[in-house]
């Protein structure tokens, strides 16, 4: 019994580890997003190109949805030790609202790209 009870405890350190990782990851995401961004409208501004605004979103929202699937990994990764059901109905709820806002970033970056093609 007390063989378990240290793996579990390795276990969730491990697991909060590796949340932490992938939290980490998103936030750096977020600030490579920011800096490439940044570039990006430095480089438009100069060359006064057409549909800098589509470009320059385009750029940044591609980052938004990595960072978010990095962020839905931590989650899922949480789900894993909460044990009560208020916790889990929590990250449940946060999910749900990073997949939605994941999916419709997608359907929109993707529509965009498509009309910046045309």
């Amino acid at each position: 019994m007390e063989l378990l009870e240290h793996l579990e405890g390795g276990l969730a350190l491990i697991i909060t580890l590796f949340k932490f990782l992938l939290e980490a990851i998103a936030v750096f995401c977020i600030i490579l997003g920011i800096v490439k961004t940044g570039q990006l409208t430095i480089t438009l501004n100069r060359h006064h190109g057409t549909n800098q605004f589509s470009q320059i979103r385009l750029e940044f929202g591609m980052w938004l949805v990595m960072a978010l699937e990095f962020q839905l990994g931590a989650d899922i990764l949480s789900t894993t030790l909460s044990s009560t059901f208020d916790s889990l109905a929590k990250l449940a709820i946060v999910a749900l609202i990073r997949t939605f806002l994941n999916y419709f970033l997608t359907q929109e970056l993707d529509a965009q790209k498509k009309s910046q093609d045309q």
